[in-house]
């Protein structure tokens, strides 16, 4: 599960992992840090890996993380400091960069799902404002990313 911009709704961040039970790691991208990890702590069967967003104040998460899943490498990011909200140009140079086959990010509030050159781009939108999470499943027949608004 992929979630971002909580922004305080720590009981959204409980209803989707409600409506995912089968999901054991959590991708967190930033604004609502506190909150997740509040979640995180009640939640010890789940895996979370997050990275602060800019309303997030953590010296001790990384910006950007770059994770292997599946034989894939994953750059996670909150998408700030990389001007997301002026388009994908900055993210996707940087995922180049790091030879990411998937790019995860937030802080727009827009879910996207994009296939480029090679690259799976996912931005699951705001689950506290709107609602939305995304769905990322790496396997041996490929990767699938599916955007999913709360019920």
């Amino acid at each position: 599960m992929v979630i971002s911009d909580v922004h305080g709704r720590r009981d959204r961040v409980e209803q989707a992992l409600a409506q995912q039970t089968d999901c054991a790691t959590v991708l967190f991208l930033g604004d609502g840090l506190r909150e997740v990890e509040d979640v995180a702590d009640n939640h010890p069967e789940r895996s979370f890996v997050m990275v602060p967003g800019n309303c997030d104040f953590s010296a001790l998460l990384p910006a950007t993380r770059l994770e292997i899943w599946g034989g894939k490498r994953v750059m996670m990011t909150h998408g700030h400091r990389y001007h997301a909200k002026h388009g994908l140009t900055t993210l996707y140079l940087a995922a180049q960069e790091r030879q990411a086959d998937i790019l995860l990010f937030g802080h727009t509030h827009q879910p996207l799902q994009l296939y480029e050159d090679g690259l799976y781009i996912l931005n699951p939108g705001s689950l506290g404002y709107e609602g939305t999470y995304g769905l990322l499943e790496i396997t041996s027949a490929g990767i699938m990313t599916n955007v999913v608004r709360l019920t």
